[in-house]
This record gives structure tokens, sequence and C-alpha cells, in this order.
């Protein structure tokens, strides 16, 4: 989110140093659209170096002020075709909170969004009133169509049965935490004991509704930039940016306690240098192995001489 809403930032503020480049005429003017062009392109460069640590609230925040500096660009544009140049930057607006917000929120930035463009070009009496609507109409159709589109291939990302992601879901993201060398990455493997049996005696569907239970009862537990995925079957997969080994196996100590009926065995991996994503997946499987082959229903850090017990 935070290295696209930079890219935008960037983009617009260049697309407005472009357009005020464009005449000689109305000076100052032209000079205040460029200015607004200099502080888009210094917000995303500050939020391109920094952006990855602020909170979700402060990019929305964000998103808010790029609405701003839009409708204020287009109001003191030198000319009515400046001023539909830069106001067609909403369109990243529209596309930035349909893909990182949630409907409600999506919906009002691209309502700020549009109302801010649309009233600016009504207020310079200049620009064709009909332009003014053909734009808010671009801009919202576009929006409400890469929303459509985000959806369809966040679907391709979620396990039906429980909601949460799916393999896919999962090695996209561990593919991308792995790409970024310096931050620390655990990941643990959680399997469900016996859970052949449950489909053999008590059938297909009480073994789905146990896996929607365990599911709903994890994923309110899960830490914040935690991912949980169901990884297959009855196994289950926890993504752990910035956290030990140590620690991911507590989360996963604490996982497993809520579902005290269930056994679960789980192994649990922290990222080494050089490793690639397979490699920390394998040595997660691989204490997982040791703990089933040792009895099931405990749990174990990779290299460690002794699987710890889940605390019941």
């Amino acid at each position: 989110m935070a290295r696209t809403l930079a890219l935008f930032f960037v983009a617009g503020g260049t697309t407005a140093l472009l357009a005020a480049s464009s005449g000689t005429d109305h000076v100052g003017r032209r000079l205040a659209v460029a200015g607004a062009g200099l502080v888009a392109a210094a917000v995303g460069a500050v939020v391109l170096r920094w952006g990855s640590a602020f909170p979700r609230v402060v990019l929305g925040g964000l998103v808010t002020l790029g609405c701003a500096l839009i409708s204020t660009v287009v109001l003191v544009s030198p000319d009515p075709t400046t001023a539909v140049v830069c106001a067609s930057i909403a369109t990243f607006v529209g596309v930035m909170a349909c893909f990182f917000a949630d409907r409600r929120v999506a919906v009002a930035h691209i309502a700020t969004a549009v109302t801010g463009i649309t009233a600016a070009l009504v207020l310079r009496g200049d620009a064709p009133v009909v332009s003014a609507a053909a734009l808010a109409v671009v801009v919202s159709t576009l929006s409400f169509v890469t929303r459509t589109l985000v959806l369809r291939a966040s679907d391709a990302g979620a396990d039906a049965l429980t909601g949460l992601a799916n393999r896919r879901g999962f090695d996209e993201a561990l593919d991308e935490h792995t790409r970024r060398s310096g931050e620390r990455l655990s990941a643990g493997l959680l399997d469900l004991d016996h859970f052949k049996q449950i489909n053999d005696t008590a059938g297909h569907e009480a073994g789905d509704r146990l896996l929607r239970r365990v599911a709903e009862e994890w994923r309110r537990a899960v830490p914040p930039g935690a991912l949980l995925a169901r990884h297959g079957g009855d196994e289950f997969a926890l993504l752990m940016p910035g956290r030990t080994g140590a620690e991911t196996l507590g989360v996963v100590r604490h996982l497993c306690s809520l579902v005290p009926d269930v056994s679960v065995s789980a192994g649990v991996a922290e990222r080494r240098a050089g490793d690639s994503a397979a490699q920390l997946m394998r040595r997660a499987d691989l204490a997982l192995y040791r703990v089933k082959a040792d009895g099931r229903g405990a749990a174990a850090l990779h290299a460690v001489t002794a699987p710890e017990a889940i605390a019941s």
C-alpha cells in the first residue's frame, strides 16, 4: 500500500509539473501548480522511504491529502486544459482506494475526489460543465471496475471454506516478505491430528465444520501483521513478519490452546540468512515431522533439541 501510494504521489506531482510548464501565461498560477506538484512528489518520496512503518490510518489520511491537492491544483490552473489534465489525476485516488480500502472507505475516497474536482472545475467558470461531468463518470467507472477486478483477484488467493488465505495467497505473501532481505521472518505449520478419522466416522460435513471453527478461533487471535492461511486439507500455515522463531512458537502455542478439544501438531522455523521461501517452509515442515514422529500434540521450533508441548 505504501509503495503504491508513493508511486501515485510522485506520478501526480510529475503530471502537475509537466502541466505547469506547458505555457508562459499566468505565471503566478503556473508557479502555484508547480509548487503543489513539488509537494506531492516530496510526499511520495517520504512515503516510499518510511511509509511501510506508517499505520494504515495515516496512509488513508494521505489519500485524503491527495484529494485536496488535486482539487487545489484544478482550481488554480492557468487554463481549462491544464485544469482538466490535473483533474484526471483523481483516477489515482480511485484506483488506490479500490485496491487497499474496504468498500465504505473506498466509496468515501472516490466521492471526495470526484466531488472535489467537479466543484473545482465548476467554480473556475471557464471549464465546460460537461467536461467536469464526463471526467467524474470516467473516474468513478474506472474505480469501480478496478474494485471488481481486485475482488476477483483476491478470491483466487482465498480459501472458500474458511475465508482464510489459501496456499496460493500464503505463498505470494511469503515470497514478498522473503525478498526483503533485512526483515526478520518466521513461519509455522499447524496440522490437526487424526483429522481423517473425523471425516471417515462423522462425515465430511463434520470435518468442514471443525475446519471453520478452528479457522475462526485462530483468525481472531493472530497478531496484527501476521497471515494465517489454510495451507491445504487439515494443515494451516502462519506467517509472522518481524517475529523470532521463539515468539512465533509462543503464538502457535496460544492458538492451539484456543481449541483444547483438538489435538494439533505444529512446526516453526525462523528464516536464516540466505534462506529462500522454500527453505524456510521446509525447515518448518521438518519440525512438524519431528513432532508427529514423537507422538503428535506438540509444537517444535526447528533446531530445538526437543519439542515443546502445547499448553492445554
